[in-house]
C-alpha cells in the first residue's frame, strides 16, 4: 500500500504467451500469477459483495486479465459491442498510462465489451470505435450449476492487444508503471452492487474517479 493509502500491484510478464496464443496456453501462463481479490464495498447503500478475484499479466503485445466471479444472480442481456454492459453481470478495468486520461474496459459475463477513453472524469468519455473494441479476445466460462454459496460462478479471460490503447502507442510495458482500478458491478441485477480493488471515497457510486486508482508495476 502506498503512503496515500492506495494499493499497488506487481504485474508479471509472460515470455511464452502473446496476443495470438490459444486459451489453454494463456491459462497455463497465468497459473503461477497471484490472485488479487476485489474486496472494497465503497457504498453502504449497496452492501451486496460477490466474490471476485482477478489475475493479470502482460506479454510482448498485450494485457491479460482473468476474472473469476461468484454471485447470487447472473444477467447477460447485452450482446452488441459498446452496449451498456455495466447493467449486466459485469467486470471492469480502468487504466491510465499518462496519469490524466484513462481507458475504461467493461465486459459482461459472456464477453460483450465496451471501451471508452478520455478524462479526467465521467463526462469526458468517448467510446472507442467498434472495430477497435472487437480486437480484444475474450473467453467466457459459466457454471450452470449453483456454487457452494447457492449462486452462479463464472470466469472471463480478456486479452487486450496494445493496439487498443491507440492514444498511447504502447510497444512494451516491462519496467513501466501506471495507475488503474478493477471493478465488479451489476446495475440491473436483483442485488445491484459496486465492488472495487482500490477503494473510492465518494458519496454515490462512481468508478470514473482516477484519483482513486491504485498503481501497477510491470515486471
Amino acid at each position: 500500500m502506498r503512503e496515500d493509502g492506495s494499493k499497488n500491484l506487481t504485474i508479471p510478464f509472460l515470455p511464452d504467451v502473446q496476443f495470438g496464443s490459444p486459451v489453454d496456453k494463456v491459462m497455463a501462463g497465468l497459473a503461477a500469477a497471484a490472485m488479487t481479490t476485489l474486496d472494497e464495498v465503497p457504498w453502504k447503500t449497496y452492501p451486496y459483495k460477490p466474490m471476485v478475484v482477478v489475475k493479470m499479466a502482460h506479454t510482448c503485445d498485450s494485457l491479460i486479465l482473468n476474472f473469476s466471479v461468484e454471485e447470487k444472480h447472473l444477467k447477460a442481456e447485452y450482446r452488441n459491442t459498446n452496449d451498456p454492459v455495466y447493467r449486466d453481470s459485469c467486470v471492469e478495468f480502468f487504466i491510465s498510462f499518462d496519469g490524466v486520461n484513462y481507458y475504461n474496459l467493461e465486459f459482461n459475463c459472456i464477453g460483450t465489451g465496451f471501451i471508452g477513453y478520455g478524462g479526467p472524469d465521467k463526462s469526458r468519455r468517448n467510446p472507442l470505435r467498434k472495430s477497435l473494441v472487437e480486437q480484444v479476445r475474450t473467453h467466457a466460462v459459466i457454471n450452470s450449476n449453483a456454487d457452494r454459496h447457492g449462486g452462479i460462478s463464472w470466469r472471463l479471460l480478456i486479452n487486450v492487444p496494445f493496439s487498443v490503447f491507440e492514444a498511447d502507442s504502447i510497444e512494451a510495458l516491462s519496467g513501466t508503471s501506471c495507475t488503474a482500478n478493477f471493478y465488479k458491478c451489476g446495475d440491473d441485477l436483483p442485488d445491484p452492487h459496486y465492488i472495487a480493488w482500490n477503494t473510492i471515497d465518494h458519496p454515490t457510486p462512481n468508478f470514473h474517479l482516477p484519483r482513486f486508482f491504485g498503481r501497477l508495476f510491470f515486471v
